[in-house]
């Protein structure tokens, strides 16, 4: 990835190579229909920001992030088209959500994610590979290149400093 991100274009074909099966099986398993879009979308966000890629860093839960952000903006977008179909035929659409409950749940939102971006980076593709990816401890290990202790203990970390952050909130 860092011979891509340096502009070598040759280096797309093993990036391709490596990334597009767990990729795809990724895609595949949260949004079906539309995975090979999806994955499309994915190469292409990983080639208009591999300037950005930091050397010496995972390829992997960088990836795994931005499919997860198209998946949440297909999604976003799948809803309004919903709705907006349900309103010309005269359709009452599911019912809105409690604004108060909304706005707490975008406010939590907000607040989790200023705090992973915070943590260390280890620290924050650990937790992101195990929680929010829904990778094993043992997945996430061989996706970062580490031990599954060193996964366990980075997530760990993670977890606590969410938690002392946010003050309690959210946690089971």
């Amino acid at each position: 990835m860092e011979r891509y991100a340096q502009g070598d274009d040759a280096a797309f074909a093993i990036v391709y190579d490596a990334l597009a099966p767990r990729l795809f099986a990724y895609l595949r398993s949260r949004a079906r229909p539309r995975a090979e879009d999806l994955l499309q979308q994915t190469f292409l966000h990983l080639h208009r920001s591999r300037g950005t890629f930091v050397k010496d860093s995972a390829v992997l839960p960088w990836a795994l992030a931005i499919a997860r952000r198209l998946i949440i903006d297909d999604s976003r977008r799948a809803q309004r088209s919903a709705l907006t179909n349900a309103q010309e035929l005269g359709v009452s659409a599911s019912p809105e959500p409690d604004p108060l409950q909304w706005l707490s749940a975008c406010h939590l939102e907000e607040s989790i994610e200023q705090e992973l971006a915070g943590l260390p980076p280890r620290q924050r593709a650990a937790f992101e590979l195990v929680r929010v990816e829904g990778l094993s401890h043992a997945q996430a290990a061989e996706a970062l290149g580490v031990s599954v202790t060193s996964v366990k203990l980075r997530a760990h970390r993670a977890y606590v400093a969410l938690r002392r952050a946010l003050g309690g909130r959210g946690s089971r």
